[in-house]
């Protein structure tokens, strides 16, 4: 499944690098094909993080007052999931979606020759871009930092309102962890990882930027509300 995806991606990536003629280029725009095409499996996950980070308050409340009681603390938990209309599930199934094309990315930068087809593709994949030398060979240093830092914001943007900090040690454990394989792994692939993760940064933002405005507009509605039944 995994080779027939990358093996489809490669398609495409062949088709770009025809257009554009530069490998770092191609891969660029490749990410942010598969990055929009995934726009609504992220914006969804973004919402349920959302919904999941103004429960916590009542989810606390319930674990504090049911922590020797572990069967009435799941039965109140799901009686507050079925009240929110909220399934713990559907946190998982946008990742659930995405990881065979991600997987299927990863093998067609890892082994570019196995998925893509043409003797120009030969030469492409060991172009250079920018200060890499080969992209097909691991950047030791300024490439896995670059795609380290930009997992650790992406990760604290999501986490930010994580109030039970369960997530606090993934969001440094991780960053490391792509560090190193980034060291291992062709240039390109953390390349890919890089652009996705400054992506997912940007598109964070605006979705919380849009959270605050509907909250604000929410308390102003909730304010002139009271101003009216006062003067009832």
């Amino acid at each position: 499944m995994n080779g027939f995806l990358a093996r489809i991606i490669g398609y495409l990536m062949s088709f770009i690098y025809n257009l554009v003629n530069n490998y770092g280029i191609s891969i660029i725009i490749l990410t942010l094909i598969v990055r929009v095409c995934l726009l609504p499996l992220y914006h969804k996950q973004n919402q349920y993080s959302a919904a999941m980070a103004d429960l916590q308050p009542k989810i606390k409340d319930i674990q504090t007052k049911y922590a020797s009681d572990r069967n009435t603390m799941n039965e109140k938990m799901n009686e507050l999931y079925q009240q929110e209309n909220i399934s713990p599930l559907s946190g998982c199934l946008p990742m659930l979606i995405q990881f065979p094309i991600i997987i299927g990315l990863f093998a067609l930068l890892r082994s570019p020759l196995l998925y893509m087809k043409g003797s120009e593709m030969i030469a492409a994949v060991h172009e250079s871009f920018l200060w890499i030398p080969d992209l097909c060979q691991p950047d030791n240093w300024i490439m896995p930092i670059i795609a380290g830092i930009t997992t650790y914001f992406s990760s604290a943007q999501t986490t930010a309102n994580d109030t039970t900090g369960a997530m606090a040690g993934m969001k440094y454990f991780f960053p490391i962890m792509i560090f190193l394989m980034g060291r291992s792994f062709p240039s390109g692939l953390a390349l890919y990882w890089a652009v996705g993760n400054m992506f997912t940064m940007i598109q964070t933002y605006y979705f919380n930027v849009k959270k605050k405005k509907k909250a604000r507009e929410k308390e102003i509605e909730q304010e002139v509300n009271r101003r009216l039944n006062r003067k009832k």
